[in-house]
């Protein structure tokens, strides 16, 4: 928003130079983005005296004018008609700068140079008249540039508010911050006028059909009026701020909306049919033509002011053609109206019409400000335009808004901001802004929120308005406290950060995929229908149908980012993702969510190398990587044990594995079932494992512990026994170790073997028990009964034969 400085001066006295209340606006919030002197393009613009016109001797409507600036006369091409000798004249000499933007040379107009131009009112900014040159008082002096000359000092203030600050949309928004700053008294002008009777309704009417959009509707009448050009006064006031003057009436509701910041719309009251104002809302596919000359498409949610037929303007954001002010006016209605922000908001953008008007509308306006900037409008039309005002008032109001009174802790206030202010500062700050405020019960101030603050409705807001009025650079630095003794991490961070690093190392990378997943999702992973995972939530909004719920499992997205992997020719992928899933609570019941790890592999073991055969992994690689990351965090006693066919879901049967330590099930490791492979488009056989985070979290050991490296040799026996094929190699091995025997350290399987000479239903496993003492070396007599006694209990445990 722009600002002239002398407009603003009619309001509050600016006693501060113009760099202090630069820094003082920007710091209360109404950020300056430039400064400019207004008339710094009239340098180059100086008096001079017309001493003589003659005939150009090659155009007839041309003249050829000698000028006297002073030091030498030049000679000038005119094309005025009223230029005369002993004019006194501006004259803009090369180089000057327009502010339409363009720039003055010298020039040779038909083979006669011309050395400078003399300029109407409205070539320089100045007015509007560009019937002929401007012409000067006489007693200016000769080459005197044209600023000086005419006492022309003015500097513009750009403004960059932020959208909850409609107040500061008006001139006398921004004198009242200025005032405070000041501390200085804030000069309203006289929005008073008196009626003497109500003989407004012997003429007009105004009906609003749709109170929710427009609460409050003002109008006036004036009669009589002569349409004719703005005086300079007026016009100036308009170009100050980047405003085109049109005429006496329109530039009245301009001015008005720059100093009040009050839209308002002048209707020539005799193209009303049946001189009334109905405010509804329009058709489906109502066509209407604004005062751009534009037709627009409306919508039964656009808001229209109509007279007794047809549509004369969109409510709050532009008239409309047919009833326009002209120069045949007489008699004018004048609107002045509250409208629904949400709604011309919505019209605004719908219409692709953002209006000085609707920008203040959309960001709410003073309700109590309507009928004040009406009554000075009203003045100012039956002054300027020798016209008379219709007593009486329209105000339709059927629920006035209810002033705002918020209560203010002190005590919370200088908490939040830091600051010691007692409640008098607190009140005086508050109050140069037009809040009134009363003493409440203990510290408490009752804080009476002025209506044209419509951005203030908690005391936060006031908490807000304190710290900015009282000087953000006036808050003392503070620190926070920082204990000096040290807090332990988050465990559930920590270990999430742990299981990066261990994959990483693995030469897994992360994905980070969306939460959002199919419909079709669990379907696709062949969920039973009792499965909790099902319980999907919705999204209200999404963005496609690929993401319509949220995830309840991480595998599609993972398997997702396998499909697209795979089709840019990148057949070996080592993925994992940490990550929430989520599931309905139940009626009136939050949302589960629980934090997962999922890690797929497919395609070859060991990258393509010269000293290796590609081969593809398996499910004892992923198996391995699981085994690896739990060693990782420190957890023992891991155990897999095979799932049954019933319960394997999205993993194929006899390549299934569910992961336990002790008695707590953390997850499953396996291979991708073939269908579920199908419904995702893949050809390519992938493996993967999921463990619940939370488990591994609670489980995983607070901090690590150490042994002693042994001391002592050990001794290493090996076994190879003959064992059904239906027998979990692991039972076996966890059998070893179940007996607690003091003397073995471990238990390892080294080779497994199907085929002849082993019957079909058998199969031959050979493993490696390590023994060794902590107090002495073992001799070959110790070793050798103890290793006999094992081996004959596994036997008779298992059935088992010894090979041939």
């Amino acid at each position: 928003m722009k600002v002239s400085l002398s407009w603003l001066n009619q309001y509050v006295t600016i006693g501060m130079p113009i760099g202090d209340l630069v820094e003082a606006l920007t710091m209360v919030g109404l950020e300056i983005e430039s400064v400019t002197d207004r008339y710094q393009y009239l340098e180059s613009v100086i008096v001079g005296a017309v001493t003589e016109v003659k005939a150009h001797p090659h155009a007839d409507r041309l003249k050829v004018c000698r000028v006297d600036i002073g030091e030498k006369p030049l000679s000038v091409v005119c094309g005025a008609p009223n230029v005369k000798t002993g004019q006194h004249v501006p004259l803009a000499l090369p180089g000057t700068l327009f502010p339409d933007g363009s720039s003055l040379e010298e020039s040779v107009i038909r083979n006669v140079a011309s050395e400078g131009m003399i300029c109407s009112e409205a070539e320089l900014g100045l007015g509007t008249d560009a019937s002929g040159v401007m012409v000067l008082d006489v007693a200016t002096r000769l080459g005197t540039p044209l600023a000086t000359a005419l006492e022309l000092e003015d500097t513009i203030l750009e403004i960059d508010l932020t959208p909850n600050r409609p107040d500061c949309l008006s001139i006398i928004g921004v004198a009242r911050e200025v005032a405070a700053i000041q501390k200085t008294e804030l000069r309203y002008p006289d929005f008073g006028l008196e009626d003497s009777a109500n003989r407004i309704s012997e003429f007009t009417s105004v009906t609003v059909e749709a109170p929710d959009l427009c609460p409050r509707y003002s109008a006036r009448m004036i009669t009589g009026i002569k349409v004719a050009p703005s005086p300079f006064w007026l016009q100036d006031r308009l170009l100050s701020v980047g405003l085109r003057p049109i005429n006496n009436i329109v530039d009245i509701t301009n001015f008005m909306l720059m100093e009040t910041g009050q839209p308002m719309h002048a209707f020539d009251f005799d193209q009303l049919a049946e001189n009334r104002i109905v405010v509804k809302t329009a058709d489906k596919g109502e066509r209407f033509t604004t005062l751009d000359e534009k037709e627009r498409l409306l919508t039964a949610e656009n808001l229209m002011i109509c007279d007794g037929e047809k549509a004369v303007g969109i409510g709050g954001v532009m008239g409309g053609l047919n009833s326009e002010i002209e120069d045949t006016t007489t008699s004018v209605l004048l609107e002045s109206a509250y409208f629904n922000p949400i709604s011309i908001r919505k019209t605004s953008k719908k219409l692709g019409l953002h209006t000085e008007a609707a920008h203040r509308f959309e960001r709410g306006m003073d309700p109590e400000g309507t009928v004040k900037a009406l009554n000075r409008a009203s003045k100012l039309m039956a002054e300027l335009g020798g016209g008379t005002i219709v007593p009486g008032l329209i105000d339709e109001y059927p629920a006035p808004v209810a002033p705002r009174t918020i209560p203010l802790s002190v005590a919370d206030t200088n908490r939040l901001l830091g600051t010691h202010l007692d409640s008098q500062k607190i009140r005086d700050l508050l109050e140069s802004i037009e809040f009134s405020t009363t003493s409440g019960e203990a510290d408490r101030l009752d804080v009476k929120v002025p209506s044209f603050r419509v951005d203030v409705s908690r005391p936060q807001d006031l908490m807000e308005e304190v710290a900015r009025l009282s000087g953000y650079n006036h808050i003392p630095t503070t620190f926070p406290v920082m204990p000096s003794e040290t807090r332990k991490p988050s465990k559930l961070i920590h270990t999430r950060r742990l299981i990066r690093n261990l994959m990483g190392g693995f030469g897994f990378s992360e994905t980070i995929n969306y939460s959002f997943i199919g419909k079709n999702a669990c379907d696709q992973l062949r969920l039973s229908p009792d499965d909790p995972r099902r319980k999907t939530i919705s999204i209200v909004n999404p963005l496609s149908e690929e993401q319509t719920v949220m995830r309840t499992s991480l595998l599609p997205g993972l398997l997702s980012t396998m499909d697209r992997n795979v089709a840019k020719q990148i057949k070996t992928q080592r993925l994992f993702e940490v990550g929430k899933i989520y599931m309905e609570g139940g009626e009136n019941s939050p949302a589960i969510e629980s934090e997962m790890l999922a890690t797929l592999w497919t395609g070859l073991r060991n990258d393509p190398s010269w000293h290796a055969k590609d081969r593809a992994c398996d499910f004892f690689d992923i198996k391995g990587i699981a085994e690896g990351l739990l060693r990782g965090l420190g957890m023992k006693n891991i155990s897999f044990t095979a799932l049954t066919a019933d319960l394997c879901r999205y993993t194929r049967p006899g390549f299934t594995a569910q992961v336990r330590t002790g008695s707590t099930q953390l997850g499953l490791v396996g291979e991708i079932h073939p269908q579920v492979l199908e419904h995702f488009g893949l050809k390519q056989t992938a493996y993967i494992f999921e463990f619940d985070l939370n488990c591994l979290v609670e489980l995983r050991p607070e901090g690590k512990q150490s042994e002693s490296l042994p001391k002592f040799p050990s001794m290493a026996r090996d076994v190879t026994l003959i064992i059904d094929r239906g027998i979990e190699t692991v039972s076996v091995l966890e059998h070893v170790t179940a007996q607690k025997e003091m003397l073995v350290e471990g238990v390892h399987l080294f080779d497994v073997y199907q085929g002849k000479p082993i019957p079909e239903d058998k199969k031959s496993i050979s493993f490696r028990i390590v023994y060794r003492s902590e107090t002495q070396t073992l001799e070959d007599e110790e070793i050798n009964p103890l290793h006999e006694k094992i081996s004959k209990r596994i036997i008779e445990a298992f059935d088992a034969g010894l090979p041939a």
